[in-house]
């Protein structure tokens, strides 16, 4: 179909099938067929029949085939949606001469190839997303060091090496709000000038070899003091997804992705102690250093976190008590604590009187008090070889009770009348009367009851 004036096609949202149409404008800006049933490959010839093309939405289909290399010529393209397709093959090598793109987002597909850390990434990039395929190599260091503008990375699921390149940050956009690095297998420290994005509150790297200490320096990152305006400059069209592991379960985020503050660095390798300084970052909604080799003492001031709803510390080997402060983590609904060293009895009262549930904290045998059944030293517990003789004073003491009960109840009922009697004369004549007449009454009625007897005999 040739539509030399078309600009504007949006048809995503339907239940369209069959393969994609092969609409030709030389004016066409915008195509959106994105969550509807096409399949079958992604023309060849793109470029050729939009050539102006910059925003394409494909995502949410059944496309399969590789992403054709003509897509590399198309030198309009701000944003490029390929997510959730069965695409595979490589990604195209001519996407860094793209000199305008924002947004590229092919997640959850089945692409491959291996990145380098010389590889060329465009400097106008927003948003990275190449989440849950199967690319590897490392990642490239242009990546923080020539995007200016970048909002988002998102290369979880994937099989990348080689440690974060970080080496230097001074010319990355502030605007960095999430660096999800999940599930590959990275290695090396958590560098370091992390800490020098001051807008990044999603941090996830967790199931990767990280190694080293957790970095002092996190109380730098002021997103988390905040929640800081995510929206990617002039592309209210654009909306990222991503999946978050939140309350102990894999949530799906969307438009509400600058309402989370996550740190997550579970399943790695990270040793030393758990930085005090965690303790200032009072926007914190979720923290989770589960399942590695921590030590020492869970930070004292925890209890700073007002706003935290998660905290899963299990796994490690932490020692020393529970900080008290945790009475004052009001807003917590997921506690796991469970397989340290832990010591001491476990606080109570506010929020934590609603995580009941025991195995919290299990594998910390030196733990006691509510909810685990072990009793804390010195609350009194009674010995078992004393249970009946206090069954017996208990019945002895109620036996007493109820005999003292019913002799004090004769008594006050006994003078409640007699003794008005006595007190009152006006009251102890009618009283007298009262039974007089009674008596009249009575004998008159077995009287008329004998009479019929005695005449008979």
């Amino acid at each position: 179909m040739n539509s030399p004036s078309l600009e504007y096609i949006d048809l995503g949202h339907n239940r369209f099938e069959g393969p994609l149409p092969h609409w030709s404008s030389d004016a066409a800006a915008y195509l959106d067929l994105q969550s509807n049933l096409f399949s079958g490959p992604i023309p060849s010839n793109y470029d050729q029949l939009l050539p102006s093309l910059s925003e394409l939405y494909l995502s949410d289909n059944h496309l399969n085939g590789s992403i054709p290399p003509c897509m590399g010529n198309m030198s309009s393209l701000l944003i490029l949606m390929l997510r959730s397709n069965h695409l595979s093959g490589e990604f195209p090598q001519a996407w860094s001469l793209w000199p305008d793109i924002m947004v590229v987002d092919v997640s959850d597909n089945n692409l491959s190839g291996n990145f380098t850390s010389s590889m060329s990434v465009p400097s106008s990039l927003q948003v990275l997303s190449l989440s849950n395929n199967s690319f590897g190599g490392q990642i490239p260091s242009s990546l923080f060091q020539n995007c200016t503008e970048l909002r988002s990375i998102n290369l979880g699921g994937n099989r990348f090496t080689g440690s974060i390149p970080l080496q230097t940050v001074s010319i990355v956009s502030s605007g960095l709000y999430m660096l999800r690095l999940r599930s590959n297998s990275l290695s090396g420290r958590i560098p370091h000038q992390l800490c020098s994005l001051p807008s990044l509150h999603i941090i996830d790297l967790r199931g990767n070899n990280f190694s080293g200490t957790i970095p002092k320096c996190l109380y730098n990152l002021t997103g988390f003091y905040d929640m800081p305006d995510i929206g990617v400059l002039g592309l209210s069209s654009y909306s990222e997804e991503t999946t978050l592991t939140l309350k102990g379960q894999e949530l799906e985020y969307d438009t509400t992705l600058d309402l989370v503050n996550l740190i997550d660095f579970s399943s790695n390798n990270l040793e030393g102690v758990i930085p005090e300084e965690i303790s200032s970052l009072i926007a914190l909604g979720t923290l989770n250093l589960s399942r590695n080799q921590l030590t020492g003492n869970i930070p004292s001031k925890i209890g700073n976190l007002r706003w935290l709803e998660t905290l899963d510390l299990s796994h490690n080997h932490l020692s020393g008590q529970i900080p008290q402060s945790f009475s004052s983590l009001t807003s917590l609904s997921h506690l796991n604590l469970s397989f340290n060293n832990l010591s001491g009895r476990i606080p109570s009262g506010n929020q934590l009187q609603t995580l009941d549930d025991s195995s919290i904290y299990k594998g910390n045998p030196s733990l006691c008090g509510v909810p685990l059944s072990t009793v804390c030293p010195g609350d009194g517990a009674a010995d078992p070889d004393d249970g009946d003789h206090n069954d017996d004073d208990i019945d002895e003491n109620g036996k007493f009770g109820i005999v003292a009960s019913a002799v004090l109840g004769f008594i006050i009922s006994f003078w409640s009348v007699c003794g008005t009697l006595v007190i009152k004369k006006s009251w102890r004549y009618a009283y007298f009367r009262f039974f007089d007449n009674i008596k009249e009454k009575a004998a008159l009625a077995i009287a008329l009851r004998v009479a019929p007897w005695q005449r008979k005999t």
